[in-house]
């Protein structure tokens, strides 16, 4: 979730991400937010509104809480506040938000490792958009930044480049590492699409969930 502002030539996505639970730390906080400000980034987004060519731009900043208590996220009015949980353990062994455009969630800190893409994927759900419905990505090079993990790719992206195709148990499927956000994932956004007021909207929307660690209900 984010507030989107237009600026000159520019179109600018604000998001700020707030971390709690035993696994969040300062460090790991701050390359969730250079994860997602990077590689959302990196594609130099454009999008043509009324006729005018904008640049896409995301600015993503990053705060660690842990004493953030559950009333401050069921009564957050800021849209650009995403709150995540970070722990060891996780049901299901994945990470996960609370929806499509939403601004909650819950990461698995093994998932988060430096190149992982799990934070740039997971923030493309917040801000609206859905795995892709054709998960044979062979013959179709890098894959993009919402594939989910399973996906079927060239062999030089997969976990295994030896492996077969789809045997998941000799690593025939997507290495998440190897995706990228593309100009296909921001023009997904539709951005053209949002209600602007004072050339101001709100990408996504409050589920403003706390999440109690997973440890304790097992």
């Amino acid at each position: 979730m984010g507030t989107v502002e237009i600026s000159n030539q520019e179109i600018i996505i604000f998001s700020h991400i707030i971390t709690y639970g035993d696994a969040a730390e300062p460090a790991i906080t701050e390359q969730i937010c250079d994860e997602i400000e990077t590689m959302w980034n990196e594609p130099k987004g454009i999008l043509l509104l009324k006729g005018v060519e904008l640049r896409v731009v995301f600015t993503i900043t990053a705060s660690f809480q842990p004493a953030i208590n559950p009333l401050e996220i069921y009564q957050n009015t800021d849209p650009r506040n995403n709150y995540f949980r970070i722990e060891e353990f996780a049901h299901g062994n994945i990470s996960f938000v609370d929806g499509i455009g939403c601004n909650t969630g819950y990461f698995k800190l093994e998932n988060l490792y430096k190149g992982s893409t799990t934070a740039a994927h997971e923030y493309g759900h917040t801000i609206g958009l859905i795995h892709p419905v054709d998960l044979d990505l062979r013959g179709k090079g890098v894959p993009g930044i919402m594939y989910p993990r399973g996906t079927l790719v060239d062999p030089q992206y997969q976990y295994n480049p030896a492996g077969a195709a789809g045997d998941s148990n000799n690593g025939g499927t997507m290495h998440p590492k190897f995706r990228k956000v593309k100009q296909e994932d921001i023009a997904l956004l539709n951005l053209h699409k949002l209600v602007f007021e004072n050339r101001q909207a709100i990408i996504g929307d409050f589920t403003s969930i706390w999440h109690p660690d997973h440890k304790d209900a097992v």
